[in-house]
């Protein structure tokens, strides 16, 4: 299928690594990360924050030209009370979607979740997992900031192939399935590539990983571009290959068919198994869900500068690769 890309004639590496690489790539994506974290804090499914965030993303997009809408849909969960009973319930998740039209149907969709952690038991309250205070700095304003700023800078690009950018909520309440099932047949036979971007902070380095499914062409020309860029720019980054069982997250688009990229930071060996770090103020390289860690206070007092430096470093990977892969150059 992404054979369509026919990216036979490239830029020479050197030239191509000096004319994208500029010491402010990332610094848009570092000050909607902190702009989103500070603003919209608890922005859990079905919250005014999450209402709000919605709001803002769809500003924004708006302004770059981008055609824009935000689109509904009930999530029901079971709520575990600290007597064991468990409660029915129900909220309603917003999504922001954005699109460019190119030249031809077929589109790239980079997608990002919008929400936060929603506690489902006593025991997450007790724990201070999810809740009003969670800012979510990695957990995933961050790849919403990258998805911003990758936004602002495509805004004018020659397209041949559509763009369509996805603030998804309610990811873990069966929001990917959701949006797939609203796909026309059509449509996700249009859709070349999904590019994840999710948690993009704490992790030690970047790590770019395909779907199971993925065809190996597709994988080369994404997964090993994207790390052959991250060289090119000396900066750290990883792939598990096709990597499902350490991001099951993954699994709906992949299941699905369609070619995936899953772009996020993580502490993993080369065998998916994660490993502990040398931080103790991040033990698991993560403070996913957790409302005391996952905040901009945190993170700059014991990650100094690590926000500004790994939204440079996505930004300066991703924004040559979607350019190449939006608007693909003949074979010579």
């Amino acid at each position: 299928m992404f054979s369509r890309f026919c990216l036979g004639a490239l830029f020479a590496l050197g030239a191509f690594s000096s004319f994208y690489a500029t010491a402010n790539e990332g610094h848009f994506a570092g000050q909607q990360l902190r702009h989103i974290a500070t603003y919209f804090p608890g922005r859990m499914v079905g919250s005014p924050a999450e209402m709000l965030n919605a709001d803002y993303l769809q500003q924004q997009f708006r302004q770059w030209g981008y055609e824009s809408n935000k689109r509904n849909f009930t999530a029901r969960y079971q709520y575990k009370s600290q007597d064991g009973r468990l409660n029915d319930r129900s909220v309603t998740a917003t999504s922001v979607i954005a699109a460019r039209a190119g030249e031809v149907p077929q589109q790239i969709v980079i997608l990002a979740q919008a929400d936060t952690y929603l506690p489902q038991s006593d025991a997450d309250r007790q724990k201070n997992r999810g809740g009003l205070t969670l800012q979510g700095v990695d957990d995933n304003a961050s790849g919403l900031a990258v998805m911003l700023e990758l936004a602002q800078r495509l805004q004018s690009t020659q397209l041949h192939y559509s763009l369509r950018f996805v603030a998804l909520s309610g990811s873990s309440l069966h929001g990917e399935e959701d949006y797939l099932a609203r796909m026309k047949p059509e449509e996700k036979k249009n859709t070349l590539l999904v590019v994840k971007l999710s948690d993009l902070i704490t992790g030690s380095k970047l790590w770019f990983n395909s779907g199971a499914n993925t065809p190996e062409p597709v994988a080369r020309q994404t997964r090993d571009r994207a790390l052959a860029i991250a060289r090119s720019l000396h900066i750290p980054a990883a792939t598990l290959g096709k990597a499902v069982k350490s991001e099951p997250a993954t699994e709906a688009f992949d299941k699905a068919g369609i070619p995936l990229l899953s772009v996020r930071a993580a502490n993993w060996d080369k065998k998916g198994r994660l490993l502990r770090t040398t931080n103790s103020h991040f033990p698991q390289g993560s403070c996913q869900q957790q409302a005391s860690c996952d905040n901009l206070a945190w993170i700059d007092r014991w990650l100094p500068g690590r926000i500004e430096r790994r939204t440079h470093d996505s930004v300066a990977i991703l924004l040559p690769l979607i350019r190449e892969l939006a608007n693909p150059q003949p074979n010579a």
